[in-house]
């Protein structure tokens, strides 16, 4: 499906399906699975490398994974991340690095914020790359937020977001993705800019949903080395494994087929992974 098919359907009213991906392997699975988008996240950091964070994750690590998922899913949608240090302080290497991405095989790039990097979605939109946005949480900033925190609580940040959102949606880009907000404010994001929505911990009422799949199958318990004691599952993650075996059909690609059928049907996200 081509990224403006997509768009047309998310417009329509039917919801996307998203979730990452890193290698060949899953990749073809959810092909089969039929989701929507496969995202070469810079989350590879902490599931695949098992780092705290994402922030040591570098273009070569990206064009690599990036690579991998082009191989077994030559029909899906590939979205990959540009990692920290790729577009934030010069627009010709942002569009650089960002076509490197597309040259390994995605067909859209993600980073994170808002602000001044309006412009440089508009710098790469009008030289051809489909770009997303990627506001709220944004995990390259981890430090800055001060930990892995809810963002537009209060009045101030709430506006700040729906600010960014609607600029990059003026900008060009395809999708905003809307990380650890209140469902309210990402249900008002969603009515008020033209281009599609992908929630992760952001409620039901986003264009679309993605989840990293170490987390949709209970299978990531924090960083490397550390006690898996110590490690607390996110509100927004749902175990799609776990309901499956419940059910009588332990195995990944039942999980991930019942994950883009809870999307789709719009009984995932409940109220309980929701802000």
């Amino acid at each position: 499906m081509t990224l403006s098919e997509l768009t047309y359907k998310a417009l329509a009213g039917e919801k996307i399906a998203m979730l990452t991906c890193y290698d060949s392997s899953f990749a073809k699975l959810m092909e089969l699975a039929g989701v929507d988008i496969l995202l070469v996240g810079d989350s590879l950091g902490m599931v695949m490398q098992g780092a705290e964070n994402t922030l040591n994750v570098s273009m070569h690590h990206m064009t690599y994974h990036t690579k991998s998922v082009a191989a077994g899913a030559p029909n899906t949608l590939i979205m990959a991340d540009m990692p920290l240090g790729s577009y934030e302080h010069d627009n010709e290497a942002a569009y650089k690095n960002a076509l490197w991405l597309i040259k390994s095989g995605a067909h859209i790039v993600k980073f994170e914020g808002g602000g001044h990097r309006v412009e440089t979605a508009r710098y790469l939109v009008e030289r051809g790359i489909p770009v997303s946005a990627h506001l709220g949480f944004t995990p390259q900033s981890v430090n800055q937020l001060g930990g892995y925190k809810i963002q537009g609580k209060t009045d101030e940040s709430a506006a700040r977001i729906m600010a960014d959102a609607i600029a990059m949606s003026e900008a060009g880009a395809s999708f905003v993705l809307l990380e650890m907000v209140p469902a309210a404010l990402a249900k008002a994001i969603t009515a008020n800019i033209s281009a599609p929505t992908i929630g992760i911990g952001a409620g039901v009422d986003c264009s679309g949903q993605v989840l990293v799949l170490q987390d949709l199958l209970g299978i990531y318990t924090g960083v490397a080395g550390k006690s898996t004691r110590d490690f607390k599952t996110p509100r927004f993650v749902h175990n799609f494994l776990k309901e499956c075996s419940i059910n009588g059909n332990a195995s990944i690609q039942a999980a991930v087929e019942a994950y883009v059928a809870a999307v789709k049907n719009k009984s995932f996200p409940a109220i309980e992974h929701s802000y």
